[in-house]
């Protein structure tokens, strides 16, 4: 498991999710000042369309079955919560993001919780009606 089909070339060169915000100033404002996503454009159009582009780094799609996803809201969570789509965020301290995103304006799900696999996951609800996981990779298991 892990690794495609050989030498097959990968066709996607980024992966981007959009996501309709009620509250375009809230939704902008928490991802890219609270969390720190870089903003890379930004666009305007007839209507009031606006629009921002925000680097969030290296991206991953993580396809998961139902026992996985229950697995998951277990072990950061204690219970099921998370929609269908949840979007989780590598940073470098799971404890002080946490902290800020809740002063932001996320409520705080499941605070920041050691994982079997040696990760510190917090669990949020964020704008836009996202949920997020921010989690910190702590190295090798004692």
């Amino acid at each position: 498991m892990g690794q495609g089909q050989g030498e097959k070339r990968a066709r996607v060169r980024q992966l981007r999710i959009v996501v309709e915000a009620e509250d375009y100033d809230e939704a902008l404002a928490f991802f890219r000042d609270a969390l720190g996503l870089e903003e890379q454009d930004s666009y305007a159009g007839d209507g009031g369309a606006l629009v921002s582009i925000l680097d969030a780094g290296r991206a991953t799609l993580e396809i998961a079955n139902p026992a996985q996803k229950a697995m998951i809201d277990q072990v950061e969570v204690g219970r099921p919560v998370a929609p269908r789509i949840r979007l989780a965020f590598e940073v470098e301290d799971s404890q002080a993001v946490t902290s800020d995103l809740v002063d932001a304006g996320a409520e705080l799900i499941a605070p920041p919780t050691r994982t079997p696999w040696n990760s510190l996951n917090a669990r949020l609800a964020a704008p836009a009606g996202l949920q997020l996981t921010v989690f910190q990779e702590l190295g090798e298991q004692p």
